[in-house]
């Protein structure tokens, strides 16, 4: 079974013990609770429950409850949760009132065809408008969002770290910016909403993480670079190695999340992520480095002479504000992931051999 690490869990409650008596025994909406961001929340959310005695009843979403189930028998069999089949974008709103909401659910990123023309944007805005018209007539009183960095569109490369004041966007017939346009859209719909309800909406603008659970065969770069690693190498970087990201840990972004959701400003965005940028050669070398790995990285292209790297790193002045910074470092948060990932490869393995 891939649980999270105790050790994690226990980070995210020593850093955020103050914050859960207004959920004491408290119902919670969530959609989103299987992929890597929901399930971090959803999996810490009944940890401090159990721990701290809170019997905080949570709903969460899913197409698949089979799926889900046999993914994490540990959460499914847990009292305090109920898995509600359905799909965001026309789910069936379940009885009684859900004070807090949290919306962190994200269509696969499709690109627009000739039977869905707007791509995944189209499912996108329909699960956020969905979600706000339940949490409208089920006396929501916080509801968080979980959003993207994406909606700033291209950071330009002389703005080393990009604050929520800034006002650049995807350009508006960029086809390829479907999740960007969606996520821009679910924010306006976000404060719109709230402001007419009289509930208030915090809205997280995620950017990178590392830790346990984030896929290895996606396209996420850190990912990719572990999975190297533990197929023995050699690290392969499609790119020239030049763009430049941040990376913030996965029990940090939980320890962000809940903070924002009980202490964030409505309608008042947070970036959420590392603001100290590595490149992408670095990163590769860093991965290779903190696991103690001697195998080849491999550089598709060379750098473009004169061409300014591209950027994807936060400014994250906001949430400094409200008391929060990583508290686990990139090295260490990469040592932990690849700790897991081979433990559950192990554990994989063992099972594999004890059926046959």
């Amino acid at each position: 079974m891939n649980r999270l690490p105790e050790q994690d869990l226990d980070h995210v409650l020593e850093h955020t013990e103050g914050l859960w008596e207004q959920l004491r025994r408290e119902p919670v909406f969530m959609t989103g609770g299987t992929g890597f961001v929901g399930r971090w929340l959803l999996e810490s959310l009944l940890w401090i429950s159990d721990r701290l005695g809170l019997d905080v009843r949570v709903t969460a979403l899913t197409r698949d409850p089979e799926h889900f189930t046999k993914s994490a028998p540990h959460l499914a069999s847990h009292a305090g949760l109920r898995l509600l089949r359905g799909n965001v974008v026309d789910f069936d709103f379940p009885d009684h009132t859900y004070p807090f909401v949290i919306h962190a659910a994200t269509e696969r990123i499709t690109a627009p065809t000739l039977e869905q023309p707007l791509g995944s944007f189209a499912a996108d805005e329909r699960g956020t408008r969905r979600v706000l018209e339940f949490a409208c007539s089920h006396r929501t009183r916080r509801l968080l969002f979980t959003s993207s960095g994406a909606v700033y569109g291209r950071q330009p490369s002389q703005v080393l770290n990009v604050p929520e004041e800034y006002t650049g966007a995807p350009a508006t017939v960029d086809i390829g910016a479907t999740y960007a346009h969606a996520k821009r859209i679910s924010e306006f719909m976000c404060a719109s909403y709230g402001s007419a309800h009289q509930f208030d909406v915090v809205i997280a603008r995620l950017f990178a993480f590392v830790g346990p659970l984030l896929p290895l065969d996606t396209n996420y770069a850190v990912g990719n670079f572990i999975r190297d690693v533990i197929g023995g190498g050699p690290i392969r970087i499609a790119g020239d190695g030049t763009p430049y990201r941040s990376y913030l840990y996965s029990a940090d972004l939980a320890i962000w999340l809940w903070t924002m959701l009980f202490r964030g400003k409505a309608a008042f965005p947070y970036n959420v992520g590392a603001s100290t940028a590595l490149s992408i050669a670095q990163l590769a070398r860093t991965v290779a480095e903190t696991t103690g790995a001697d195998v080849r990285i491999e550089i598709a292209r060379r750098p473009v002479p004169g061409q300014a790297p591209e950027r994807y790193v936060p400014d994250t002045t906001r949430a400094r504000e409200l008391g929060l910074r990583p508290l686990i470092s990139v090295d260490e948060g990469i040592r932990r992931t690849v700790s897991w990932h081979r433990a559950c490869r192990q554990r994989t393995v063992a099972q594999s051999a004890g059926v046959a």
